[in-house]
């Protein structure tokens, strides 16, 4: 009883929030003093009362509701006038098809910097490789830095790649009755599967990987816990302080970047999710006949005269 309570409880505060998040958002539309490049008399990354500005909206609920209220939005316009709406879902698939073909190539480097790892420390005995127009000052590293560096590689390929796949509908679905339902009710679990599983699990990974991001980039460090008023005490005496560490001895330590890819791959995603949500809504209205290839096949061979 207590759990069902506890679920009411939140969507009612849920459909509170929907309307405070379109406040949030025509007031930093309206307020162009909020606009990072608006009337500041230094570089905005050096302004630490607007950096913990970005830490402390970037995983609010105000920003979660602001986002979902311009979905909304989109939602309705696009229902109104579809062409807007494929046009938003034509912008993200394509971005995420640019983004991913981009990124694939580093299966290509992290190939040909394992082999070129090999050849010169296994049969050269080479301790340290420089890359190359700089040879003294870019990237001399110990061969186990450029060794723990693929890991890298993966993580871009696995971040950067997912909304890409997600695209050509190569993630693994686990079917047990997707195969057997009608066309309709295959665009009714996928449309209801974004909303249930992908969105609200990407803004999970955000509001995490947010955090976790901003912990290793700025002192004190950051929580999720902090109010807005805590932030902006330690904005006094907050700067910059980028951590860099190894799990090894001269080893790779931009470990950041990886969680840079975390915020990246919940954005890019999200994205994903609320396109193919918009998707599958457009192909319901519009029908099967515009959007099943094999409609007409089938329609064909079931209007067929009998040569019997």
């Amino acid at each position: 009883m207590e759990m069902v309570m506890f679920i009411i409880n939140g969507l009612i505060n849920g459909l509170l929030d929907i309307p405070h998040g379109l406040y949030n958002l025509l007031l930093v539309v309206i307020d162009l003093m909020r606009w990072p490049f608006v009337a500041r008399e230094e570089l905005i990354f050096f302004d630490m009362k607007w950096v913990v500005q970005v830490i402390y909206y970037g995983g609010s609920k105000q920003f979660l509701f602001a986002i979902v209220d311009l979905a909304l939005i989109i939602l309705i316009a696009g229902l109104i006038r579809r062409q807007l709406l494929w046009g938003f879902v034509k912008a993200i698939d394509g971005f995420s098809v640019m983004v991913g073909r981009i990124a694939a190539w580093a299966v290509l480097l992290m190939v040909l910097q394992q082999v070129m790892i090999i050849f010169l420390q296994r049969l050269f005995r080479v301790s340290e490789i420089a890359i190359p127009p700089y040879w003294e000052f870019f990237l001399v590293a110990d061969v186990s830095w450029y060794a723990d560096e693929l890991k890298l590689f993966n993580a871009i390929i696995v971040c950067l790649c997912a909304a890409y796949t997600f695209v050509q509908g190569g993630h693994v679905r686990v079917d047990l009755v997707y195969g057997i339902v009608s066309w309709r009710t295959k665009k009714y679990i996928d449309a209801i599967g974004s909303i249930i599983f992908v969105l609200p699990f990407m803004a999970i990974i955000w509001l995490f990987g947010w955090y976790y991001l901003w912990r290793h980039l700025v002192i004190p460090k950051v929580s999720a816990n902090d109010k807005l008023i805590m932030l902006e005490r330690k904005s006094k005496i907050m700067k910059w302080s980028v951590e860099t560490f190894s799990f090894s001895p001269n080893g790779f330590d931009a470990y950041y970047l990886f969680k840079v890819l975390l915020v990246l791959f919940a954005a890019m995603m999200f994205l994903q999710g609320l396109s193919y949500f918009y998707r599958n809504i457009l192909e319901l209205i519009e029908g099967q006949e515009k959007h099943d290839p094999d409609f007409s096949k089938h329609s064909d061979d079931s209007i067929a005269p009998s040569t019997a």
